[in-house]
This record gives C-alpha cells, sequence and structure tokens, in this order.
C-alpha cells in the first residue's frame, strides 16, 4: 500500500516539447474562442518602428483559420523564425566546449576553490553578479551558452544543480527585469512613447537592489537548507552521489595555454557586451566572435582542425534540446499571428482600463503584461503592439509615460523564467525540469511581483519622470 501511494505522489512534469506541444494546442483552441481583430500598423517617423495605431482596430474575418495541419507545420515555421537564436546557441556552446576539454575550465575552477575555501557562498555571489549584469545588458539568449558552465560551477562548489540554475537564471531575470541599459524592453518602450533612451536609470537603479537581494536571499537559504541536509536537495540522489566526481572534476593544474584560453574567453565576452551596447550588435556578429575564438583556442591548444571540429560538433550537441525548444517556442508565436487574436487581446485590455483610476490601471497594466507574456514572450514584440495604446490612456489617467514604461518593463522582465514559453529553454540547458523549478523559485518570484507593484506605485506616486 505505501509503495502504491509513493507512487501516486511522484507526479512529474511532461517532457519540455509536450508542455510546449500543449501551450501551441491552447492557442489553437483560443482562436475558435475569442474573435480575430486587427490594428493598422504605421512607421514611427522618430523611431522607425513599426507600431500599431490605437484608434484603428476593429474586428475582422480570419480568412485563413488554424487547421489540422497548420498546428504541425507551425512547429517547422517556429525553427525557420528560431534560425538565428537556434544558430547561435549551436555556435557558441561548441566553441566554449573546446575550452571544457582543454581542462582550462576546471584548472579556474580549481584555483577559485583553493582562493574560497570555506567561502563557496561567496563565489556563488560573484557569479550570480556577473549574470545580472549579463541581463543588465540585455543578453536575454545570448546568455545561454554559459548556462551550463554555471551548473559545473555549482557542482564544483559543493552544491547541487538547482543553485547552479538558479544562479544563471535568477540573475539574468534580475538584470533584464531592471532594465537600466535594456535595448529589447525598455529602450524600444521609451522610443514608442517619446521618453530619452534610459532616462529615468536612478529609480530602476533601485528597483535593481531590491530584486537582486530578493533573488540571492532566495538562493542563499535554499544553500543554506541543502548543506544541512543533502535530502533537501530538489535532485538529493545525484547530490549525495556527486562528491567523488565533483572532486576529480577540479584538480586541473593552470598552464600557460589553459591561463591564455581563459584571457581570450575573458577577452570575447568583453568584446560581446561593448558590442551588444554600442555597436547594436546581434546574434550574427555574436556568433561569428565565437567562431573566431574557436579559432584561436585551435592554435592556442595545438590541436588538430579536424579534431576540433568533432570537438565542436559533441559541444554543440549538447543544446540540441533547447535549441529545438526554442524552435517550438517559436511555433506558438506562428500560431498567435495565424489567429490573429493577440490584437483583440490587447483591445480587450485597452477598454478594461477606460474610466478606472490610476493605481488600479497600473494594476491592471502590470497583470495584463505578466500574462500576456505566458503567449508573447519577446519583450521588443509586446511593446511595439502595447506601448501606443498604453501612451494616450497614461495622459487621460494622469499617468507618467515613465511609469507606464516601469510597469511594462516589470511586467514583461519577471516571468520570463516563470512562464513555460522561456523558462523550458533556459532550463533544459541546465538539466533541471519544469516540476522542480516552479517549486524551487515561486516564493522568490512572488516576491519579485510584489516588489516590483509596489514600487510601480512608489514611482506614480513620486511623479517619476522625466514627463
Amino acid at each position: 500500500m505505501n509503495q502504491n501511494t509513493n507512487k501516486k505522489k511522484s507526479f512529474q512534469m511532461p517532457h519540455v516539447f509536450i508542455i510546449l506541444l500543449l501551450i501551441m494546442l491552447l492557442i489553437v483552441i483560443l482562436s475558435y474562442l475569442i474573435p480575430s481583430g486587427s490594428y493598422e500598423r504605421i512607421t514611427d517617423s522618430s523611431t522607425g518602428l513599426s507600431v500599431i495605431d490605437p484608434d484603428s482596430f476593429q474586428y475582422i474575418k480570419n480568412e485563413d483559420p488554424i487547421g489540422f495541419m497548420d498546428y504541425f507545420e507551425a512547429i517547422y515555421n517556429g525553427f525557420v523564425n528560431g534560425a538565428t537564436i537556434m544558430g547561435t546557441l549551436f555556435i557558441c556552446s561548441g566553441m566554449i566546449y573546446l575550452l571544457e576539454v582543454s581542462g582550462a575550465f576546471g584548472a579556474a575552477i580549481s584555483l577559485i576553490l583553493k582562493k574560497t575555501k570555506g567561502r563557496e557562498f561567496s563565489v556563488i555571489c560573484i557569479f550570480y553578479t556577473i549574470f545580472v549584469i549579463f541581463g543588465v545588458l540585455g543578453y536575454g539568449e545570448a546568455a545561454y551558452p554559459f548556462y551550463p558552465l554555471a551548473v559545473t560551477i555549482g557542482f564544483a562548489l559543493g552544491y547541487d544543480r538547482m543553485v547552479g540554475t538558479a544562479q544563471a537564471v535568477i540573475g539574468s531575470t534580475v538584470g533584464f527585469t531592471s532594465g537600466l541599459m535594456n535595448t529589447f524592453t525598455t529602450g524600444v518602450a521609451q522610443q514608442i512613447v517619446g521618453l530619452p533612451l534610459f532616462s529615468g536609470i536612478g529609480f530602476r537603479a533601485l528597483g535593481l537592489a531590491v530584486f537582486y537581494v530578493i533573488g540571492l536571499s532566495g538562493i542563499y537559504i535554499y544553500c543554506r537548507k541543502i548543506k544541512k541536509d543533502p535530502r533537501n536537495s530538489f535532485f538529493s540522489e545525484e547530490y549525495m552521489n556527486q562528491s567523488k566526481d565533483t572532486q576529480t572534476a577540479v584538480t586541473e593544474e593552470m598552464t600557460l595555454p589553459r591561463a591564455l584560453g581563459i584571457l581570450v574567453f575573458l577577452a570575447v565576452i568583453v568584446i560581446q557586451g561593448y558590442g551588444c551596447i554600442r555597436l547594436h550588435w546581434s546574434f550574427p556578429q555574436i556568433a561569428a566572435i565565437y567562431i573566431i575564438m574557436g579559432c584561436v583556442l585551435t592554435l592556442i591548444f595545438r590541436m588538430k582542425p579536424s579534431d576540433a571540429c568533432q570537438l565542436f560538433c559533441k559541444g554543440a550537441v549538447r543544446v540540441f534540446a533547447a535549441a529545438f525548444a526554442v524552435g517550438m517556442a517559436q511555433s506558438v508565436v506562428v500560431l498567435m499571428n495565424q489567429a490573429c487574436i493577440m490584437d483583440t487581446i490587447v483591445h480587450g485590455m485597452s477598454v478594461l482600463l477606460e474610466n478606472k483610476s490610476a493605481l488600479l490601471a497600473l494594476l491592471i497594466i502590470f497583470v495584463f503584461v505578466t500574462l500576456f507574456n505566458f503567449l508573447v514572450v519577446s519583450g521588443s514584440g509586446k511593446a511595439v503592439i502595447i506601448m501606443p495604446i498604453l501612451q494616450p490612456l497614461g495622459k487621460i489617467l494622469g499617468i507618467n509615460q515613465q511609469v507606464l514604461v516601469l510597469a511594462y518593463q516589470y511586467g514583461d522582465g519577471i516571468t520570463n523564467s516563470f512562464w513555460p514559453g522561456s523558462s523550458l529553454v533556459q532550463l533544459s540547458m541546465c538539466g533541471v525540469d519544469y516540476g522542480s523549478w516552479i517549486k524551487f523559485c515561486w516564493k522568490i518570484y512572488l516576491g519579485f511581483i510584489v516588489s516590483a507593484f509596489v514600487l510601480v506605485m512608489i514611482a506614480h506616486n513620486i511623479g517619476y519622470g522625466p514627463f
């Protein structure tokens, strides 16, 4: 009887692909429940962005409703749309693998452990902060190749897979949500409503500090819990059996070629950050510098070109599931566009906001963007749909445009690593299932959401500007 009871309780979340297929099916169902509608798209002369005309909504007859074959064809079309991201993941992961097999990462981790013996959590803080910086710079998917490395570091420090995952995923979320220099959400949204680019950075820095502390506190509590009793780990069996593997994995000695390899890797990260911020690089340029890195590493470690190619393939294969999930996540967008219900949902939100008080309207906006993020992951994609509607509504309701941008960026950023649409890709990079992730992170994300709305209310009450 006890064995049967335990089997009933041990529910396991479906595979990432199954979850995404179910989300696609949900879109199909919604397409037959929600009437099709459309706004006219116009080009903003000041920004060059294609945005909606908020006064042009009309219900339309969908001439191409989603059919049986469309559901399955959307997977292929999603792969086509996500090819840039998928290709970058393969290239970056393959090139980073050259550095891994050289022993450079193992040697670097070994040095870190020697220097920080007894202060392992301080190393978690350092790498958590690095991923926060990645998020601040708007890396998004560009940081995915570093996620497996974060898990390896967590193992080496004597923690489990969840700690490594959390320092990467939560750190990136904190930085991305803060919007300090995030072109994809804050930058696009401010351009649409006519605000100076990255204006109001002081208050967003305050938000970054609040989110930073909440995220790090959640990770610290979990670290203490599993150190006290490894059975509290979400991967308890793996965690209790990993100590021997960890010890052998971090005994590499630092040699001159390995040190040069690490320096090249760090230089690539700096160049990537500079390129994304100053030169407006995207995935093609990022992939290019990792290809250059791979060529340089091949010379440094004196690899035969054919051997380097074989190692590259092994490294690229490791992210196959994550890349496949990227394509399937794009399939959701394909179906949303074919259903023509995205504009209808946004129009319904605008009607709901009419004649509401400013604070209630902000709450509705924040909740709406948070829920809408379940269907539409792209931050810039949501901005060009939602912000042209919020701009005139903000003026009518007496809400500063800067506050509207803040509510939008918080609603978009926090749940990027909570809703399955994008988090499943991140988690697959770390080997963590969605069910365990939700059990681990829900309290942290609840803290993010509550504090975010409090910050939005404070911003409104103090007249967060410039206008």
